[in-house]
């Protein structure tokens, strides 16, 4: 298993229901931003499989001059929503903490903590905090500030066992990494930065996908959770 589709991936009905919308333009790029190759990365903050496949996507992307749009993709948006997944909130903790384990065995550099998060009380979160706030980067400063938020969500959830489904620690985390406190805050909490989740699972169901992480790249099939070199190779043939 090297991705999350074993988590209740269904869409919302009223989301499903109806076609990908047209998405809000983003920021103004420079002329090699326009020309580079441009690849979607769908991704839910709670989803070990994300965390192992989010740098080797960076460095690959990095490597070969690819742009890499952020796309939310919440497995499960709420606590009920949990419950009917898992059964319960406990029994969600222990069989999410379970596909950690298969998670920190593919992990490059070994940052998962699933032992400090089984110590921790509160129940296991859901996507949806955390994918607001990544929308919320998205409208700020655009997708590598999504992505830079993205990937610091899923520190402090998987290495440091924070409980990322409460405001107040995202709204630190992004603080820390460089937003205004106030300002962001008044984002996340906005209609357009809900609107910009639904978005992207239409989209998402508009595409097909069931399962995260998904790399969509012109021209080849969805690339699920790859080692570094097969993950290079795959995208080479974007560059030629």
């Amino acid at each position: 298993m090297t991705q999350c589709h074993d988590f209740s991936c269904a869409l919302p009905a009223q989301i499903a229901a109806h076609p990908a919308p047209a998405l809000a333009p983003g920021p103004v790029l420079s002329a090699a931003a326009q020309a580079a190759p441009v690849i979607d990365f769908f991704h839910d903050v709670v989803c070990g499989w994300c965390y192992v496949m989010s740098p080797r996507l960076r460095q690959v992307a990095r490597e070969l001059g690819l742009r890499v749009r952020q796309r939310s993709f919440v497995l499960q948006a709420s606590r009920a929503e949990m419950v009917a997944r898992f059964g319960s909130m406990e029994q969600a903790k222990q069989t999410i903490l379970g596909h950690w384990e298969a998670c920190a065995r593919h992990d490059d550099t070994q940052r998962i903590d699933i032992e400090g998060m089984r110590r921790e009380t509160f129940e296991y979160p859901s996507g949806l905090a955390g994918a607001l706030a990544c929308q919320t980067a998205q409208i700020l400063e655009g997708d590598e500030a999504h992505w830079n938020l993205f990937d610091a969500i899923q520190l402090a959830h998987m290495s440091a066992h924070r409980n990322i489904g409460e405001a107040e620690v995202l709204l630190d985390i992004a603080t820390h990494t460089g937003f205004e406190r106030n300002a962001f805050a008044r984002c996340m909490e906005s209609a357009e930065a809900l609107n910009m989740v639904h978005q992207d699972l239409a989209l998402a169901q508009h595409l097909g996908l069931r399962s995260i992480p998904s790399v969509i790249a012109p021209g080849l099939p969805t690339l699920q959770t790859l080692p570094l070199g097969q993950l290079r190779e795959r995208l080479r043939a974007l560059v030629g």
